[in-house]
């Protein structure tokens, strides 16, 4: 693993963590995590793989990560403030399917880096998966988690403001 693959995944981290204390939930606050995200696919991503069961894996481990986000989301408690802004509190259900998700693929990462990259070969070959789509799908996972918990996120910060428009603060 690189400095990068730790520092990206250790701010997604801290990102969730520093959600424990109550804030406003903004625009920005929402938009962060797919910036981040977005530095890992720039860094990573170098082509889609479609050999054998490639596009599969991707999908597969696409939808765990939309499924890890959205239950992330979903308990992230939220109310109307006194302001009528409306504010997010991750509490420890939310944090433990964050860290769920970015800590599988770290764990993940760390494991084939460490020992079992032979593992994974003898798994590959028997399904017909090339080396490339494990970076592909990991990074699919990670993408739709932070999408689908920001996507979901704002969702419930729209309904709990009335149907406001978004505002960029």
């Amino acid at each position: 693993m690189t400095t990068t693959d730790y520092l990206i995944d250790s701010v997604l981290v801290l990102l969730v963590l520093l959600q424990i204390k109550e804030r406003t939930l903004t625009t920005k606050t929402l938009v962060r995590p797919l910036v981040i995200v977005g530095i890992a696919v720039a860094n990573y991503l170098h082509g889609i793989p479609t050999a054998g069961n490639d596009l599969v894996l991707v999908a597969i481990l696409a939808l765990l990560g939309s499924a890890i986000g959205l239950a992330s989301a979903e308990t992230v408690l939220m109310r109307v403030g006194a302001d009528g802004d409306v504010l997010a509190r991750a509490g420890w259900a939310s944090g433990f399917f964050w860290v769920l998700g970015m800590g599988s693929r770290f764990a993940f990462i760390v494991w084939i880096t460490h020992s079992g990259d032979s593992s994974i070969a003898h798994f590959s070959a028997q399904h017909a998966i090339t080396t490339s789509a494990w970076t592909v799908a990991l990074l699919a996972m990670a993408v739709c988690e932070v999408a689908s918990r920001s996507a979901l996120m704002a969702a419930r910060r729209q309904r709990l403001q009335g149907g406001r428009a978004f505002q960029l603060a």
